[in-house]
């Protein structure tokens, strides 16, 4: 079990932070720049809990307080990287400004409150005994978040052939996310929803890589 968690976990980060560096490479334009940072928030800020966890199964001490703040970690560039996949959609498609403004303030508010929440004492996330309830407090506006990024790329689907299942990916990696972030401590098995969780963050990277590859209408 440790070996092959352990090595998902390291070939995910690794094509996550590789997937970054060549799509900055290839594509210069404002979306490459947006979907090759993304890749590397994603990647980088996940490293924050999946390295303390791989170290955990073979080296002889305590990473209870690197564990809990790597979550942390990983739960505000997680929330940044939502974001930026919100700015890569107004790039990709042509958006009339009052509804464009009216997502951005909403995303503003609720990427605020996440970071906000995660930030505060009662997470207790050096100690690894928060509770059910932070932990819903702090979901609450990361869902709303979520649903946002899902309607608006499920409403364009049929008019980008590479994002056409962005949204069924961000779907299903909330629909394994949520048991893991909630009533994991009542049901520790469900932990392994993570795997198939970051299964649907290595799809959409494939998604970001396939486009990419498109240089019609690049412009610095």
């Amino acid at each position: 079990m440790r070996y092959g968690e352990s090595t998902f976990d390291i070939i995910y980060l690794l094509f996550a932070i590789t997937t970054g560096i060549v799509i900055l490479i290839k594509r210069r334009d404002a979306i490459g720049r947006l979907m090759g940072f993304a890749a590397l928030i994603l990647g980088c800020g996940d490293a924050f809990h999946l390295v303390p966890r791989v170290l955990n199964y073979f080296v002889d001490r305590d990473f209870t307080a690197w564990l809990g703040f790597g979550k942390l970690v990983t739960s505000i560039t997680m929330t940044i990287f939502y974001l930026l996949v919100f700015f890569l959609h107004t790039k990709l498609y042509d958006w009339k400004k009052n509804e464009k403004n009216a997502v951005m303030i909403s995303l503003f508010f609720l990427t605020i409150s996440r970071i906000t929440i995660c930030l505060m004492p009662g997470n207790r996330w050096l100690t690894g005994d928060g509770t059910m309830l932070w932990g819903i407090l702090r979901n609450i506006p990361f869902v709303a978040i979520g649903v946002l990024i899902v309607v608006i790329y499920f409403q364009r689907r049929k008019e980008n052939k590479n994002f056409k299942r962005m949204w069924l990916y961000v779907t299903l990696s909330f629909l394994f996310y949520l048991p893991v972030a909630t009533v994991v401590s009542l049901l520790p098995m469900l932990g392994m929803l993570m795997l198939p969780k970051t299964v649907c963050y290595m799809l959409v990277l494939i998604i970001f890589l396939k486009e990419s590859g498109n240089r019609e209408n690049q412009s610095c």
